[in-house]
Formats: C-alpha cells, sequence, structure tokens
C-alpha cells in the first residue's frame, strides 16, 4: 500500500513507494550520459523524478515499462531543485502481480463530492426563468450526468483530474452569477446555459475511464473538436426541443467562440456580451486552477519552475504563506 504522497515528501531522505507515470522520456545530458526524466503522481499532486546514467541496455525497457499510466514502484533519495522536490531514482519497476494498491491513492480528483457538484448545477439550471434556456441545459444535464461525475476537463491541462469537468463548470456559474449581480443588465439565463454548455462535448472529445484518466481523443474530438461537436448537439437539440432559431445560434456563437481565437479553434469572437463574459469566465477559472495547483508544489519563500500552461511564466508562493 501506498505510504507517502507527494505533497508530504518534503524533509524526507529516502522512499521506496508506488507512483503513477505522468510523463517519460529519456534524455542525454551535458556529459552526453543518457538518463531518464519522468514526471512522477499521485492523488495530491506531481513530481520530477531523475534516473542518472541510464545504460544502453537499460534505455528500451525503459520505454516501455516507465510510460506514461502506468503505475511503477520507486526507490529514491529526495532532494530539490528550484524551491520544488525532485526524486533521484535509484530504481523502478512496473506494477507487479503481488503488488497491493489502491488506485483512487493515485488520481487527482476534485475537492467536492461529485454529486453534490452536479446538484448545484442542476439547481442553477432548475432556477431560469427562460424556458428555453432552461430546457436546453436540463436536458443536457440529464442526458450527460453518468459521464459528467467523473470525466476531466482536459487530457492534460486545467481541471484534468477525475470530475474536473463538474468543478470547473460550478466555479464558472459561482463567478458567473456575481458578474449578473455587478452588471445587473446581463442576461443572467443566457450566460448561465452558456456557461453549463460551453464545455459539454468533450465528453465526446475525449475517452475517459471512471478514473477520470483520458487515454486518448475520440475520432471525432481529433478530427471535429469540442467546439464544432457542441454546435452541431445545439442544432440537434433545437429541432427537438423547438427552440427558436435566434436563440439556438446565440447559444452556437457562444460554444464556438469561447476560445476567442483562430489558433484555440474559435473562428469567431464574442458578438453579444454574454458571449464575451463567458470566455472571460473559462479563462479566469483555468488561469486560477493553473495557480493553485503550481502553488501546491512550492515551499514559501520560493518559485515554481516554468509553467507551460502559464505562458511559461514562474509562480511565486509568499514566505508568509506557510
Amino acid at each position: 500500500m501506498k505510504q507517502y504522497y507527494v505533497e508530504n515528501l518534503y524533509g524526507l531522505d529516502d522512499i521506496t513507494d508506488f507512483f503513477r507515470v505522468i510523463r517519460s522520456d529519456i534524455k542525454t545530458d551535458s556529459r552526453g550520459k543518457q538518463y531518464l526524466d519522468v514526471l512522477l503522481g499521485d492523488k495530491t499532486g506531481e513530481i520530477t523524478a531523475k534516473k542518472w546514467d541510464v545504460e544502453p541496455v537499460e534505455e528500451e525497457t525503459l520505454r516501455v515499462k516507465v510510460r506514461p499510466g502506468v503505475i511503477v514502484k520507486v526507490r529514491a533519495s529526495v532532494g530539490e531543485w528550484m524551491g520544488a522536490a525532485q526524486l533521484k531514482i535509484k530504481r523502478i519497476r512496473p506494477l507487479a502481480e503481488s503488488d497491493v494498491i489502491d488506485m483512487e491513492d493515485f488520481v487527482k480528483a476534485a475537492p467536492e463530492p461529485p454529486q453534490e457538484m452536479f446538484d448545484y448545477i442542476s439547481a442553477r439550471a432548475e432556477s431560469m426563468t427562460d424556458e428555453d434556456y432552461r430546457k436546453v441545459a436540463l436536458y443536457l444535464l440529464d442526458e450527460n450526468k453518468e459521464a459528467l461525475l467523473y470525466y476531466p476537463a482536459a487530457k492534460s491541462n486545467h481541471h484534468a483530474i477525475r470530475s474536473g469537468l463538474l468543478w470547473h463548470i460550478k466555479r464558472m456559474l459561482a463567478l458567473g452569477e456575481k458578474c449578473c449581480e455587478v452588471y445587473e443588465w446581463l442576461e443572467r439565463d443566457l450566460l448561465i446555459c452558456g456557461v453549463i454548455i460551453h464545455d459539454i462535448e468533450k465528453l465526446r472529445e475525449m475517452d475517459a475511464d471512471e478514473m477520470g484518466l483520458v487515454a486518448e481523443y475520440t475520432f471525432e474530438g481529433q478530427l471535429l473538436g469540442h467546439l464544432v461537436m457542441g454546435v452541431r448537439t445545439i442544432d440537434r437539440l433545437a429541432a427537438e426541443l423547438g427552440i427558436p432559431g435566434e436563440k439556438a445560434v446565440m447559444l452556437e456563437h457562444m460554444v464556438l467562440s469561447h476560445h476567442y481565437e483562430p489558433e484555440f479553434g474559435s473562428p469567431k469572437k464574442p458578438m453579444f456580451p454574454e458571449a464575451e463574459v463567458l470566455h472571460h469566465l473559462d479563462m479566469i477559472d483555468a488561469r486560477l486552477y493553473d495557480f493553485e495547483d503550481t502553488l501546491k508544489s512550492i515551499q514559501p519563500g520560493s518559485f515554481s519552475d516554468w509553467v507551460r500552461a502559464l505562458d511559461g511564466r514562474r509562480v511565486y508562493k509568499p514566505e508568509y504563506k506557510e
């Protein structure tokens, strides 16, 4: 069984424990020697690890057996690199049949129970006074409930955790409600419906198991993406539920424009205020998730390594945040 979690590795000297491989590669150092560069994780976070001086005879074995998604047993010393804990691997092997583990130890999950998050989102949908937007939101929630309870919001970016899509939608809804309190002229029901449906086709864009781990993007996910798939779904529902044409197109525009830029998949920028707000709610929650997740892995008074999801920035954690 697992003894050490990523969040508790600071201050330890040597450990022997199980971790999930998130990323793995064989690289060459400045001396021309090969080494294993691996990102390990469990439900509490991620940690980089190195196995130095990999011999040529080891290389192929490590490539095959230490690959993303597998559980490995590691014996390592705990050090520090640029303010973050790092493992220096002495031995590493894949999970054996005799090993006893609980898979829930290795999967990061949203901090709230899935059913409670789903109920919160459903209550926001029920509270809509516009019958058309209400019907669309409730239909999609009911149709997709089983998958929503465990699906992540991404394969490797923000909210790539079990029930991450629900967590993302819930926090966007909470923030959206506050925006409508400040900007009272916004059409609340349109914004609430847009938040609920904007990423709904991620459920079919990615192939995820019940632990929230994404194996791969689906055929349609790779060729179309969740924005186009979302527009098709709204078009279908508009016909089935009798949604007026203007309202259906506005919902489609919110889905299509919420990535904002063509290079991120949006052929149109938002053209009415609720669509503009939807984009910024999405970005705020995504960026703050990345900040929050990064801060967990560094000690007070330190900078993180460069965070790719934050445009290569380094995140600082003040000393007073003990």
